[in-house]
């Protein structure tokens, strides 16, 4: 009986590790607009995504968005899980480092999870976070 219960709990860890990231293809959550089309709405309020220039950002929005897309390795405070914690990631990286990385991948993450607009967003919105 022990043993059958270590199995399961392995079994769920290798599960939820695997959700995270490593492969090269991924898909998006349910409640998200794949990848590749870039979101033309704040998935928490329906509005139209509202990303100002250079510089500046929608921080609801961007919060909004890692939730629902980054959260799941990086906590819902940036705290750190799988992945690695960002609650002073703009002391580390620029807005265009965090970009690079939110682009390219890094480690186990998959490139390419945001795009655009709303990965600009969330970069600005990282770089902040010191």
């Amino acid at each position: 009986m022990k043993r059958l219960s270590l199995s399961v709990v392995a079994a769920v860890l290798v599960f939820s590790l695997s959700a995270c990231g490593g492969g090269k293809t991924t898909q998006p959550p349910a409640n998200q607009p794949p990848a590749n089309q870039p979101s033309a709405e704040n998935p928490s309020t329906g509005t139209p995504s509202t990303t100002a220039p250079s510089g500046s950002y929608d921080a609801a929005t961007a919060e909004a968005l890692f939730k629902n897309t980054c959260a799941g390795c990086h906590g819902q405070t940036l705290e750190g899980a799988v992945g690695p914690n960002l609650q002073k990631v703009g002391a580390q990286l620029n807005k265009d480092q965090i970009l690079e990385v939110l682009n390219k991948g890094k480690g186990a993450m998959p490139p390419g999870l945001v795009k655009g607009a709303d990965a600009e967003n969330i970069a600005a919105w990282l770089a902040d976070k010191k």
